[in-house]
């Protein structure tokens, strides 16, 4: 085991600025005998359509947990799609990620009725095509840094594994550890107009500056609104039941334990909502600066080979945005794709409720970053940087 090599992602510096997503500067290659786990929901769009978001999104965020419990919850660079989700981490923990990926697309299957493909793809391989994996860091909150991802590769891994390459088999009846994995919360309606989920990715590394700008136009467009578009709350989401998302969250459990699971979280919400309201903590446990908290380390905005971002905004913001789009697509710096919906749901990976490093994934609540991608399909597709 190489221990330079295991921290590489913690020693890197931290950016607190999002504008800092589109500045190569800020991103460090990926070791050269690191690995990508990859993996995506088959068919996401007709599960979509069918009102199973929040399974599809529970699936997606299955990954991360999967494979950072099977590394005992190491802090290695992940990002979250909505469908779909990948982790980087070192080639010595390979063998354990392949086991945690066979057994979380085995249980997608049996138990969300979800075809997931899954791999792992060597960076060594990526490089051998030419495309990198570089990785930043980039403080959401002073609590949580998420993982940033430039230079193609990611995107050649995910498009080898559609084709069939990497695969692995789902040849497992053990079933993934999903410790924390939570998506309790309610839908999240937009406050501001209505909530949009975008995805612009560069066209190749000559339209680097101009895309560069073309975020940094789009940022300031946002920050016009409050809060910069985030679609949660300052104070958080609101506490309240969200049946679909307790029954995928039970799925994680033996179907034996399903119903006392049930119980105790819909008890654990009960407890927090009475305590939020009256304003009681419950020894450190302090509801209020929680839902804060879960507010402030939520990743609404981010960057994996091309900017990716659900926000909420008025139309007249909307449009302003979609121009700007519009424009770099048509002038070939970007090509994109968006989707509109009303509400923006939440996934949340919790190791400890008394800790404040909890992690929640922010999509669109209609289809989001799903229906957005798949609005890319049509278009012209390039390796992006």
């Amino acid at each position: 085991m190489n221990a330079m090599t295991d921290a590489f992602y913690q020693s890197l510096p931290i950016f607190t600025r999002f504008e800092g997503v589109a500045d190569a500067r800020n991103y460090q290659p990926l070791p050269q005998d690191w690995v990508l786990a990859v993996a995506d929901i088959v068919g996401s769009t007709k599960a979509i359509a069918e009102g199973r978001y929040k399974q599809v999104n529970m699936a997606g965020a299955s990954v991360i947990s999967a494979v950072l419990n099977a590394l005992g919850h190491e802090d290695y660079p992940f990002s979250f799609g909505g469908d779909g989700a990948m982790v980087a981490l070192p080639a010595h923990h390979a063998e354990a990620a392949r086991a945690a990926l066979a057994a979380v697309r085995a249980w997608a299957g049996r138990e969300l009725a979800l075809d997931m493909r899954v791999a792992l793809v060597p960076i060594d391989d990526i490089r051998q095509a030419r495309l990198d994996v570089a990785v930043a860091r980039f403080a959401a909150s002073p609590l949580v840094s998420y993982a940033m991802f430039t230079g193609g590769g990611a995107s050649w891994a995910e498009r080898q594994m559609k084709a069939g390459r990497y695969t692995i088999e789902a040849k497992t009846e053990a079933p993934p550890d999903l410790s924390g994995l939570s998506c309790r919360w309610s839908p999240m309606q937009a406050h501001n107009g209505e909530i949009v989920s975008i995805i612009a990715q560069p066209t190749s590394p000559a339209t680097m500056a101009q895309f560069e700008a073309l975020v940094s136009a789009i940022i300031q467009v946002t920050a016009e609104q409050s809060r910069n578009g985030h679609p949660v709350p300052e104070e958080g989401p609101q506490l309240a039941f969200s049946t679909d998302g307790i029954k995928a969250e039970t799925l994680a459990f033996a179907p034996r334990q399903r119903l006392l699971q049930s119980l105790r979280i819909r008890l654990l919400v009960a407890l927090t909502a009475l305590l939020h309201r009256l304003n009681i903590p419950l020894g450190r446990f302090d509801t209020r600066r929680y839902t804060r908290d879960v507010a402030a380390n939520s990743d609404f905005r981010k960057f994996d080979d091309g900017l990716k971002m659900t926000v909420d905004v008025d139309e007249p913001h909307r449009l302003r945005i979609e121009k700007l789009l519009a424009e770099a697509e048509e002038t070939g710096v970007c090509r994109y794709g968006i989707h509109r919906q009303d509400s923006a749901l939440m996934t949340c990976f919790v190791l400890s409720p008394m800790t404040r490093n909890h992690m929640h994934f922010v999509d669109g609540g209609g289809g989001g970053y799903a229906i957005a991608a798949s609005k890319l399909s049509g278009k012209r597709s390039t390796d992006p940087v």
